[in-house]
């Protein structure tokens, strides 16, 4: 079965290769993105496999269909870049990735709050530079703080359990509250009371049209002045214009991103020779309290392992006529 990976790292072929347990899976790997412009690459290609910012839109996909591509498997468990309803249509089947490592996720959100809190990014590069001052890097306790945790799936789950580790108090906003999260003693409230009584808020969400910028302006507005705001999900799920007037204005204190909603033309390429043309992005790295990393949350061994399997899995199935984790 020839499979061509999209969009994939030197990572990707290490992960894939190690679990490639059967030769009936043709490995190609494709460094490009998914695109119009790159697309005819996939033709002869039964399966494409693809990552969160290869575009699966309509044409795309109809022009795969055209080439012979009868399944895509998402090494991701979002699926908010796929038209489905396109697939369904041109008879292409689509899998994914539904859970690899809540655990890489959720420690890389702590990870933001404690380098944030602690204005680590700041010392690192002051020390390097002999400057052993510490005026500015004053931090906080986290125990005893309010977090906020929106979004209680396997991910927000696993960031609240180590947040309750610190000693912190647990609030929680989701549609369907998850009782391991309120066996750790955490409140379920409304978005808006959430926001208003967290010192710290963690988005685990999944993007869908009823979170799509569900951090606005007015939602900013909600927060306690100074509060800290971590997004690890989706880069959507936050209005980022909005965040730099609320950063301007002191609203908020402190913001951590691992997702950025224009991030497809940039996140995973090295464009240090070149001039960054999102004006919005340069203003947000400009702000001392602000760290943003290129979407490397899921960046753990065990995590690109489980991806590797899964998706191998995924295919194997579909190939079988039994398909699994289907979308």
């Amino acid at each position: 079965m020839r499979t061509l990976l999209y969009s994939s790292q030197n990572y990707d072929r290490d992960s894939f290769l190690a679990a490639q347990a059967t030769p009936d899976i043709e490995l190609h790997f494709q460094p490009a993105r998914l695109t119009l412009d790159t697309v005819k690459l996939a033709d002869g290609y039964p399966v494409v496999c693809a990552f969160i910012n290869d575009d699966l839109s309509a044409p795309v996909l109809e022009r795969l269909a055209a080439g012979g591509t009868q399944l895509i498997a998402l090494r991701s468990a979002g699926f908010n870049h796929v038209d489905l309803p396109a697939a369904k249509r041109l008879g292409i089947s689509v899998v994914r990735v539904p859970a690899y490592s809540p655990h890489a996720v959720a420690e890389h959100a702590v990870a933001l709050i404690l380098l944030l809190n602690r204005h680590l990014h700041r010392a690192y590069n002051r020390t390097r530079d002999g400057d052993f001052t510490l005026h500015g890097l004053t931090g906080f306790d986290l125990v005893g703080k309010t977090v906020g945790v929106v979004g209680t799936g396997q991910i927000g789950a696993t960031f609240a359990r180590i947040m309750a580790g610190f000693g912190c108090k647990l609030l929680a906003y989701d549609p369907y509250p998850n009782p391991q999260v309120e066996a750790l003693g955490a409140r379920y409230l409304p978005l808006d009371q959430l926001l208003s009584e967290a010192q710290i808020i963690s988005l685990h969400c999944p993007l869908n049209e009823h979170t799509r910028h569900l951090i606005d302006q007015d939602s900013l507005s909600r927060m306690q002045r100074g509060a800290m705001l971590i997004n690890t999900g989706r880069g959507a799920l936050v209005d980022t214009p909005a965040l730099i007037e609320a950063l301007k204005s002191g609203q908020l204190g402190y913001l951590g991103l691992d997702v950025y909603e224009e991030e497809a033309q940039l996140f995973f390429e090295d464009r240090s020779d070149l001039p960054l043309q999102d004006d919005v992005l340069a203003r947000l790295l400009t702000f001392p309290n602000v760290v943003i990393t290129a979407h490397q949350a899921f960046l753990t061994k065990e995590a690109l392992g489980a991806i590797a399997q899964t998706t191998l899995e995924n295919i194997a199935s579909w190939a079988a006529g039994t398909p699994h984790n289907t979308v």
